[in-house]
């Protein structure tokens, strides 16, 4: 009897399982596209910040300028202050000068000239650096931000508020004032019944 094939008596392998299809990928999630509404309100509010930006800037130049100006014209605002006291000393030196005669004596003549040269250049100073000087008139309206009222004179011959003495000239630094021009401003003669009001009283600026 023939012994059984020691091949055929081997199990069978099975066979391996194909591995499993890998999914296809498909296609990748893609944000929806801004509408044309969104885009200009977008483009809208950058243009209004860049314009209000640009504003602020030109703003801030502008007052820098500004700045810059005041403080290139009003810089010498108390060097100026301290040399109208000189100014006012020259002018009271030639006011006590009695008048010129043939009798005037060579020294004094050529004092009273050098104070004069001196007094003309210190005023074509003035002028250069836009310091004006401020000499109202008797008659002249009493202006409060030009002038500064140190006692009421009664008098008929001038209306109420002119200017009736002037004590001391005043000086504007451009548009700025330095010094307000001293004065007595008229007032109405008070009644004959009336007391008279003293010198140096209490003056009302409000004309």
């Amino acid at each position: 009897m023939n012994e059984p094939n020691e091949k055929a008596l081997q199990p069978v392998e099975a066979a391996p399982t194909p591995p499993a299809p890998e999914p296809e990928a498909g296609p990748e999630a893609v944000p929806p596209a801004p509408s044309v509404e969104s885009l200009q309100a977008e483009i809208a509010g950058l243009n209004d910040r860049l314009l209000r930006a640009l504003a602020e800037l030109e703003n801030l130049r502008r007052q820098k300028e500004r700045e810059i100006e005041e403080t290139r014209k009003y810089a010498i605002a108390n060097f100026a202050r301290g040399l109208l006291e000189v100014a006012d000393n020259l002018r009271r030196a030639l006011a006590a000068v009695p008048p010129s005669g043939e009798n005037r004596d060579p020294l004094l003549q050529t004092l009273v000239l050098g104070i004069e040269m001196t007094e003309k250049s210190l005023l074509s100073l003035f002028e250069r650096h836009q310091i004006r000087k401020i000499e109202p008139k008797p008659g002249d309206r009493f202006d409060p931000n030009l002038h500064q009222a140190m006692f009421e004179v009664p008098t008929d011959a001038l209306p109420a508020g002119a200017i009736a003495e002037v004590l001391q000239a005043g000086y504007v630094l451009a548009d700025r004032l330095l010094r307000p021009a001293l004065v007595g401003v008229a007032k109405a003669p008070p009644a004959e019944n009336a007391e008279p009001t003293a010198r140096g009283a209490t003056v009302d600026t409000r004309v």
